[in-house]
């Protein structure tokens, strides 16, 4: 690649460190995107999590032999570790490519897991850069946690596709009347578990608790008016062999926002949210009082004209 070309993503590169990195300390954040994609020609993620550096390259068509692509990194890892003053040996690389047929659904590119924890909001959540392709944390949700942390007290709290479970702590730490996570992966909601006990918010069938389960099957067996507010933040498209049927979220989202609104208290809310970049909200077949689209009020500084995702605050 020409020299023009590395020297357009340094002083991009700079721009956008200099601009994001201040606001973080404003805010006190030590967590936060820096970069996506925002030349064509370098079409890499990158993250810090606290000293470490998370560097994910998107799968594409480069043209270049194995060898001139390792060269062309090797450049990218040397302007990011001179601009962004990050050792080598804190870089974690990544490669993403999605599986034919799974949209949402990342590879997994290692056996051995390596785990380190980080700080948001006075909370602890444990991430690992190095074996996943996600990293445990959606820094994009960051002001959602806020939101449900700031709503939750007393509350009967149930967190959907709950993942690694951050939404869950910040509900538990919000002071929730119970905490329900639910998700079909057992290696999450293990994780779920560590980020509850890492934060010293007790685990159990009294309080706030996992379950390994099928959402769409789980909706089915809760009694009206259980909870009073939900986290809702599904893959776009799941067909995993433990399920009885796949997930197609713009396909199926009316039917499982009618169901949770069944499980939810009048005047319950419902946080939902979703990745599908073509996701149309089908309004008229939900049964709720009120949608509100709040995106953009939920698109944090340091995602700001980046953000594929929608979010949405649905009251029954």
């Amino acid at each position: 690649m020409v020299p023009e070309k590395f020297e357009m993503f340094r002083n991009r590169l700079t721009k956008v460190y200099r601009h994001v990195s201040k606001l973080a300390r404003k805010q006190g954040i030590t967590c936060y995107r820096v970069y996506d994609h925002d030349l064509p020609e370098f079409p890499l993620c990158i993250e810090i999590y606290e000293d470490k550096l998370y560097l994910a390259e998107y799968k594409r068509h480069h043209g270049m032999e194995d060898e001139q692509h390792e060269q062309w990194l090797e450049e990218c890892i040397n302007t990011i570790t001179e601009i962004l003053e990050v050792p080598v040996d804190n870089i974690y690389i990544k490669q993403r490519q999605r599986k034919p047929g799974r949209l949402g659904q990342y590879q997994r590119v290692a056996e051995e897991a390596e785990f380190f924890t980080v700080h948001e909001s006075g909370l602890s959540f444990k991430v690992n850069l190095s074996d996943y392709l996600d990293t445990g944390l959606f820094l994009d949700h960051r002001i959602t946690r806020g939101m449900v942390r700031e709503q939750v007290l007393g509350k009967r709290v149930l967190n959907l596709f709950c993942y690694t479970g951050s939404f869950s702590v910040y509900a538990a730490a919000g002071g929730a009347a119970s905490v329900t996570s639910v998700d079909l992966s057992k290696t999450y909601l293990q994780w779920a578990e560590d980020n509850m006990k890492l934060n010293d918010l007790p685990v159990g069938p009294q309080q706030h608790y996992v379950i390994h389960a099928d959402v769409k099957q789980y909706l089915d067996t809760l009694q009206p008016g259980s909870f009073d507010l939900v986290i809702m933040d599904p893959p776009t498209f799941s067909n995993s062999k433990r399920m009885k049927d796949f997930l197609d979220i713009q396909r199926d989202h009316a039917e499982l926002l009618n169901k949770t609104l069944k499980a939810v208290v009048p005047g319950g809310i419902i946080y939902f949210s979703t990745n599908y970049r073509r996701f149309i909200l089908e309004q008229d077949k939900i049964e709720a009082s009120d949608i509100r689209d709040i995106t953009k009020a939920t698109t944090p500084f340091d995602f700001q004209g980046k953000l594929f995702r929608w979010c949405y605050k649905i009251t029954k």
